[in-house]
């Protein structure tokens, strides 16, 4: 793996996903230069905690310091177009959460800045950095003609009216949201996986709680629905969905999302079938790969380097046995992000995935919202 301890990174965002980021980027050798938090207070918290050299008070401090070159972005989705448009514009590489955006132009808008300023540009979907991901990618290819793709992205955290997160609500999290904040990691991972492009989509979502019960103070995102003082805060956001996918070449799809499924903390399930054999996988167990035969006794493959194609080994940083998984998605996903920057390669070569993938979910999400509205088939 390549030294990146030349590069500064810091990291905006302090909640959950910030400090997943930090250690990711430690144990790569990424210098971290400092954390941004939504207040001095908190900057200076997660700098003491994280153990980092500097708390930045605001945004500008950290645009302004010549010691970043990239920049992380782990904040409230309504943040992300600006965060990463005064980026981009202060010279930094810019990897972000999803979504990339609130809306599609505004991606559109982050696609040509970044394509106008030569600068790498990420969006964060780290699922297909687990090492069989990457190895069904190759797999696939010796599958011959793909038939279909169904699967789930299933959560319980929101399961009672009681769970609540600024996720919930559209002003801060945009309009869709168990689509959009889980759905899109399935969507950009078999499309990933497969090759495949989306070309129409019918929707059918629910809001399971159109009332939750809103902690008078903020809590953290999973942090459960303990006693607390509430109000009522009306919801018009999706718990639930199910999204029927036509791809092009006439393969079908089938996608159910639910943060609100008592019991699976987490489960993001994919099963591809093609024309000699099929792939399924499974984010719970994530170091094991099924493969189905017709003709003879189907397998389960367990991570192993020894045993990977080109493509996953390099991102397989332990031998068989020693069991890899979501921290280490991250690492995989910067590891591609920063081995881009680091060996000058293009912004138009690179495998991570980019501004443009970014946007192109924002798209499919905006089809698919609009299918669920006027409950028909709609084009992408």
């Amino acid at each position: 793996m390549s030294s990146f301890r030349d590069i500064g990174v810091a990291v905006a965002g302090t909640g959950f996903i910030g400090p997943v980021h930090v250690e990711a980027l430690q144990r790569l050798g990424v210098h971290v230069t400092g954390i941004l938090g939504s207040t001095p207070e908190k900057s200076e918290a997660a700098c003491a905690r994280l153990g980092l050299p500097r708390a930045y008070v605001s945004y500008d401090a950290l645009l302004s310091d010549s010691a970043v070159a990239a920049v992380h972005l782990a904040i409230p989705n309504v943040l992300h177009y600006d965060y990463a448009r005064r980026a981009l514009a202060s010279g930094k590489h810019v990897m972000c959460e999803k979504p990339l955006a609130m809306h599609a132009q505004e991606a559109h808008t982050l696609v040509a800045q970044a394509k106008a300023t030569g600068l790498h540009a990420g969006v964060c979907y780290n699922i297909r950095f687990y090492p069989l991901n990457l190895e069904a990618r190759a797999r696939r290819k010796q599958m011959g003609r793909v038939y279909s793709v169904v699967g789930r992205y299933v959560q319980d955290w929101l399961l009672y009216d009681t769970d609540y997160n600024w996720r919930v609500l559209a002003s801060e999290g945009g309009i869709l949201r168990a689509v959009a904040d889980i759905g899109t990691h399935w969507m950009d991972l078999v499309v990933s996986v497969t090759g495949l492009e989306v070309e129409a989509v019918f929707a059918d979502l629910r809001t399971v709680h159109k009332v939750r019960q809103r902690p008078v103070g903020e809590i953290q995102t999973f942090a459960g629905s303990g006693e607390v003082a509430r109000a009522p805060v009306g919801i018009g956001t999706d718990d639930t969905g199910c999204v029927l996918f036509r791809f092009k070449g006439g393969a079908q799809g089938v996608l159910w999302v639910s943060q609100v499924t008592a019991g699976r903390k987490n489960t993001l399930h994919y099963e591809i079938a093609a024309a000699r054999g099929a792939l399924a996988w499974n984010s719970e167990q994530p170091n094991e790969l099924w493969i189905g035969h017709r003709d003879r006794p189907s397998e389960v493959l367990v991570r192993d380097p020894a045993l990977l194609s080109d493509l996953a080994r390099g991102y397989a940083h332990y031998p068989g046995g020693h069991n890899e998984g979501f921290p280490d998605s991250f690492k995989g996903c910067f590891q591609a992000f920063y081995t881009a920057i680091s060996s000058g390669t293009s912004p138009d070569a690179v495998q991570y995935p980019t501004f443009a993938e970014g946007a192109h979910e924002i798209v499919l999400c905006d089809a698919i919202l609009q299918s669920h509205r006027e409950e028909r088939w709609v084009a992408v």
